[in-house]
């Protein structure tokens, strides 16, 4: 064999540190690199209660993954974790509205403080990308209309306040200290694995045990709906391809009322309207979020693949399969739901 011939052989092996990696979407996002080839994982993640390492148990259990359980207020624990990373795609987060109503502070600081150490040990030792995972709720309410990622960030609750405040925090690193920063922004995203205090799986466990569900208001709220693993598709791609500087809007989903949403999980599961209940409307419940995906579609080659009806069906099975996962007290205990759900960890 000759040296030309051996020099692939030889290529660099990607380390990626993944934050928040035991989460809902950082799990799938690591089963995605791991799939790929190529690439060292190492996940931390503090395992709070929305976290669970059964979302990576069988990388863990194939010594595929490093795994530290850590928070990002440790300062020596980022700076020797980024310092030993050639990337670092940050899911970390506080992502649940109804909870920043009653405890911001937390969300400031971990959205925001975490952000800022994270990106802070970045421009000391150095990465190639840095990729900080958002969410559409940025962009505030919008009416009518689709969000480019030009458009200005009116958030209009804490959860969203602390993302674009960490957005912001993330983008002034890239102009002044050459951080290459990128930024994904997801709408609401779908799938295996979700805790259940977020719309579609807090529906399904409930109907599943025999329960109620109950609508904010008469359930009129619009999302855009996105599978897990279409979301982690353009993350991979921003990581691998985006410009950094640049935020890229991950969507592509489906367009669905609250209601609507609750209809397709009603008729998956057999249950009927009498299951549903309606209350108060949460404070500033945003009515609609859109963005524009074009742009993670033309400059990157983003295309989600997941029907919407496979999506769910893969869902419900999910949680009818792994009810060890959800089947609590805690659960029995939870009456309302979060129509504004937020995205990432």
């Amino acid at each position: 064999m000759t040296m030309q011939e051996s020099e692939p052989r030889r290529r660099k092996t990607q380390r990626v540190l993944v934050t928040g990696g035991a989460g809902f979407i950082g799990s799938h996002f690591v089963k995605r690199l791991l799939a790929a080839g190529g690439v060292e994982v190492t996940v931390v993640d503090a395992l709070t209660y929305a976290a669970h390492l059964g979302n990576l148990s069988a990388a863990l259990d194939d010594g595929l993954v490093t795994f530290v359980q850590g928070t990002l207020d440790d300062r020596r624990l980022v700076d020797r974790l980024v310092a030993e990373h050639d990337a670092v795609v940050h899911f970390a987060a506080e992502s649940h509205v109804t909870r920043s109503l009653g405890d911001a502070g937390s969300f400031v600081q971990t959205n925001v403080v975490g952000t800022f150490h994270l990106l802070d040990a970045a421009r000391s030792y150095g990465v190639d990308k840095f990729v900080h995972v958002s969410t559409d709720e940025v962009y505030g309410p919008l009416r009518t209309g689709t969000a480019g990622e030009g458009d200005p960030l009116r958030p209009t609750v804490p959860y969203a306040a602390s993302k674009a405040a960490a957005e912001q925090i993330a983008m002034s690193y890239f102009h002044t200290y050459d951080v290459p920063v990128c930024i994904t922004r997801s709408v609401n995203n779908y799938g295996p694995g979700q805790h259940h205090e977020k719309l579609v799986p807090l529906f399904v466990t409930r109907l599943l045990s025999g329960q109620k569900v109950t609508l904010h208001g008469r359930g009129q709220h619009v999302r855009n709906w996105l599978h897990v693993e279409d979301n982690c598709q353009g993350i991979d791609l921003v990581m691998r391809r985006g410009l950094p500087g640049e935020a890229y809007n991950i969507g592509g989903g489906t367009y669905l009322t609250n209601r609507e949403m609750t209809a397709l999980l009603l008729a998956e599961i057999g249950a009927d309207w009498d299951r549903v209940e309606y209350g108060p409307d949460r404070l500033a419940n945003d009515i609609r979020y859109s963005v524009d995906p074009r742009k993670a579609r033309d400059d990157l080659g983003y295309q989600p693949v997941w029907d919407l009806a496979a999506g769910l069906a893969q869902t419900v099975q999910w949680y009818r399969d792994n009810p060890d996962r959800w089947e609590s007290p805690q659960l029995a205990a939870t009456t309302t739901t979060p129509n504004g759900p937020g995205h990432v960890g």
